[in-house]
């Protein structure tokens, strides 16, 4: 990875890696308490289309490779060094150049959505454990810089698409929530819609009624979220065991008195899915065995 790649990469997936989640935002700026200092009031901007970052406390500015230096005090090759050995989603993805994690690229057609019947990705879904679940999936077949791609598929609420599969991780149109409704007075709370089908795969088995279920397709979309969670009476979550899933439960728990934490059921694992994968081959016997 170089400068110039490293550059286009949006910075709050950067931001997001280390634990960062904005106070505030909309389509075209994102506001977070100031990563240098501690501070009650946000002062740190980033322009998302530019893709710049300001910090109006301290009255300076730049671009991924500045903020990181000044974050890790280090030179630019130890900038790099640290960026090569993150897992940054929007620079993977099948060898598209400066892929945006939200697709702000718009040069690409949806050809064809249909039920998933592709042998490769039906057997990436069992690999994730969640081959029982593609009443909730599509197989997009789509084109993008003159090339063809398949993914499995998963809509959110803006109509764009969460694209996976072994190579991929995109978005296909605007980035958003999922919404699933059942006129339930409890919501769960997903960070990415593998959890959510993991949990569906063992919703019976946990004793668990079903409820409305809200995928965050991404934590950084948690300043998104707050009207929604104002009608519920229960409010579960399950993020992701690490810096920016404790700051999203913080978050919302911070707001809402009656949102638990239900990280306990994969306490020792990355996130649910990795639960599912490694733990939980068999989520009947599983369950017994807990309740054993």
């Amino acid at each position: 990875m170089n400068c110039k790649q490293f550059n286009t990469i949006p910075l709050e997936e950067v931001l997001l890696s280390l634990g960062h989640l904005p106070t505030k935002q909309n389509e075209k700026e994102a506001w977070y308490l100031s990563p240098f200092a501690n501070e009650s009031q946000a002062s740190f901007k980033i322009n998302k289309s530019l893709n710049k970052w300001y910090l109006f406390s301290e009255g300076i500015g730049g671009n991924n490779t500045d903020f990181m230096k000044k974050y890790l005090n280090t030179s630019v090759n130890g900038v790099l060094f640290w960026a090569e050995n993150q897992n940054f989603s929007s620079f993977q993805n099948q060898n598209i150049p400066d892929q945006k994690f939200e697709n702000s690229i718009k040069n690409y057609k949806i050809l064809d959505v249909n039920e998933i019947q592709h042998p490769a990705l039906l057997e990436y879904l069992r690999e994730r454990k969640v081959g029982n679940q593609t009443q909730f999936l599509n197989e997009i077949h789509y084109r993008m810089k003159d090339k063809k791609y398949f993914g499995i598929g998963f809509k959110n609420d803006s109509s764009g698409y969460e694209i996976r599969n072994k190579y991929s991780k995109i978005c296909l149109g605007k980035k958003d929530v999922s919404t699933i409704k059942n006129g339930s007075e409890s919501l769960r709370v997903f960070e990415g819609f593998f959890d959510f089908l993991s949990f569906k795969s063992v919703e019976n088995f946990l004793e668990k009624e079903p409820a409305d279920y809200l995928i965050l397709n991404s934590v950084s979309m948690i300043s998104n979220i707050k009207k929604s969670l104002d009608s519920y009476e229960n409010i579960e979550l399950y993020f992701d065991n690490d810096e920016a899933g404790n700051r999203a439960v913080e978050i919302i728990r911070s707001e809402n008195k009656n949102a638990e934490d239900c990280r306990i059921l994969y306490s020792d694992f990355k996130d649910l899915n990795d639960w599912m994968i490694h733990k939980n081959p068999s989520p009947e016997r599983q369950v017994k065995q807990r309740r054993g």
